[in-house]
């Protein structure tokens, strides 16, 4: 794979998945090293259930990075970002506030009033992602609590995650954004 650089940005294409990259989304998660990883088969699931909610970035025929979400049956105003990858051999180029601008613009979120995501309180990375991504559209981010962690299993092995809320969220703003 060769390196992208700003000049060979325009080589990285965003799309709904399908269900030959739940294994390639699925590689991502497990080769970082820092994502929560799931069955293959969620992936896989997410690729046929939620493409509309779910955005890959392929290079040269590879996946290198993806955002999944959905709209929350009970919240149908929030668009919820559950989980951004990025391959490893393309961090540090802006891959991931591209995905996020695709998600934005996905038919999925169409109509969405706000976005909503989790992060681990040690996890700046994201959080300076996300704060980026609130002050390009002009929206306000506000952190509550999302679970904490005696919400999960007792081995200890996992961080509180906090809910980050953004919003309103505006599409001519959202459009501005480039995936």
């Amino acid at each position: 794979m060769s390196q992208v650089t700003p000049e060979t940005d325009a080589s990285i294409k965003f799309r709904s998945p399908t269900i030959a990259d739940g294994a390639e989304m699925w590689r991502v998660v497990t080769d970082s090293g820092v994502l929560d990883p799931n069955s293959c088969y969620m992936y896989l699931l997410l690729c046929k259930d939620f493409a509309d909610t779910c955005v890959v970035a392929e290079h040269e025929g590879r996946v290198v990075g993806f955002v999944t979400g959905y709209r929350p049956p009970t919240r149908p105003d929030a668009i919820f970002l559950w989980q951004v990858g990025v391959d490893a051999a393309m961090r540090g180029c802006g891959l991931g506030k591209r995905l996020l601008a695709a998600f934005l613009q996905s038919s999925g979120a169409a109509g969405a009033a706000r976005l909503e995501t989790t992060i681990s309180p040690s996890n700046e990375a994201s959080k300076a992602l996300f704060a980026s991504v609130a002050r390009s559209i002009g929206a306000d981010m506000t952190v509550a609590t999302g679970f904490t962690e005696a919400d999960f299993p007792a081995d200890g092995n996992h961080e509180a995650e906090e809910l980050y809320l953004i919003g309103p969220l505006d599409p001519t703003r959202t459009e501005q954004l480039s995936p």
